[in-house]
C-alpha cells in the first residue's frame, strides 16, 4: 500500500526555502489572528444574545463560528501533514488511521455548525412581533438590544432615537435582541448565505478527501478523479461570490477571512498535484 505522503522527498529538498511553501506559512499565520478576532466578535454578540445565560447548546451555536474554525485548523493541518510534510517512510497503517480519524472528528465539529447554522436560518423564517411597539424608544429600558446587519446596540433613552425609525419590530433572538423589517431581511440573507457557503465547503472537502484517499492508493487519473478536481474548482467560485457579498454588506473581515481560507486549501491542492507528479514519475520509472 502506498503511503499518503510524498513519494521521495530528499532532505535537501526540505531544508530549501519554498517561496511557495513560505506563503502558505504566511496564509496559515493569517487565519491563526482571524480566528482570534472570530472569537472576540462571537464573544461581543453572547453578551447581548446570551448575557441571561443559556443551555449548553445554545453556547456552542453562539460560538458556533470559532468551534468552525478550529476544526478547519485541525484539518488543514491533518491535510497538510498527509500531503506534503511527512515522506512516505513516516506513515504506518496506524498512523493513517489516526490521521482519518482526526478529520472524521472534525466533520463532525463541522457539521454540528451546519446544523447551527440551518437553525438560524429556519428560526428566522417565523419570528414573533413585537407588541405595543411603535417605535424603538418605546423599549428603551428594558435591557434589550437593536440588531442590524450584525450590528448590536443596547436600546437606551439616548440611542433608540438613532438606531431605527420603523414602527415594526421583530424579536429575533429569543426575547433579547430586535431588529425592523429591513433589518430582519438582511439577517435572513446572512443566515442563508452563512448555511450556503458551509454546506460548499463540505463538499469540497468531500472532493480532497476522495483525491488524497485515490493518490494514497496511487491513482492519479480516472472519471472519479477528474470529477473531484474540476468539482472542486468550480465551488471555489461560489465561494469567491460569497466574499463579495460580504463585501457588499460592510463585512469586510469575513470577505478577509473567506479568501485566506480559499488560498488555504488552494495549498492544499497545490500539495496534490506536486503528490500526482511525483506519483506518476515513480510509476514511470518503475
Amino acid at each position: 500500500m502506498n503511503s499518503p505522503g510524498h513519494i521521495s522527498t530528499p532532505s535537501d529538498k526540505r531544508r530549501s526555502v519554498d517561496p511557495k511553501q513560505l506563503i502558505k506559512v504566511i496564509v496559515y499565520g493569517l487565519l491563526l489572528v482571524n480566528w482570534a478576532l472570530y472569537f472576540a466578535d462571537d464573544w461581543r454578540i453572547a453578551q447581548h444574545t446570551l448575557r441571561n445565560g443559556g443551555s449548553f447548546l445554545e453556547w456552542t451555536a453562539a460560538f458556533a463560528t470559532s468551534i468552525d474554525e478550529l476544526a478547519w485548523f485541525a484539518l488543514l493541518f491533518v491535510f497538510e501533514l498527509e500531503t506534503y510534510q511527512l515522506s512516505d517512510d513516516s506513515f504506518t497503517r496506524s498512523r493513517v488511521a489516526l490521521l482519518h480519524g482526526i478529520r472524521m472528528i472534525c466533520y463532525v465539529f463541522l457539521a454540528h455548525t451546519l446544523f447551527a447554522f440551518a437553525g438560524i436560518a429556519t428560526d428566522l423564517n417565523e419570528v414573533p412581533l413585537v407588541e405595543n411597539a411603535d417605535n424603538l424608544c418605546a423599549l428603551a429600558e428594558q435591557d434589550l438590544s437593536y440588531a442590524n446587519n450584525l450590528e448590536y446596540t443596547e436600546i437606551t433613552p439616548l440611542s433608540c432615537s438613532s438606531l431605527s425609525h420603523a414602527d415594526r419590530f421583530y424579536f429575533i433572538d429569543d426575547d433579547l435582541v430586535v431588529t425592523d423589517t429591513a433589518g430582519l431581511g438582511i439577517e435572513r440573507e446572512l443566515a442563508w448565505v452563512d448555511l450556503a457557503e458551509a454546506s460548499v465547503w463540505l463538499v469540497i472537502l468531500f472532493f480532497i478527501e476522495v483525491m488524497v484517499r485515490l493518490q494514497n492508493r496511487g491513482v492519479t487519473r480516472g472519471p472519479l478523479m477528474q470529477c473531484a478536481r474540476f468539482g472542486k474548482i468550480s465551488l471555489y467560485v461560489s465561494l469567491w461570490a460569497a466574499a463579495a457579498y460580504w463585501i457588499y454588506r460592510g463585512h469586510w473581515m469575513f470577505a478577509w477571512d473567506e479568501a485566506l481560507w480559499i488560498l488555504g486549501f488552494m495549498a492544499i491542492g497545490m500539495n496534490l498535484s506536486e503528490w500526482k507528479k511525483e506519483i506518476e514519475d515513480e510509476q514511470t520509472a518503475s
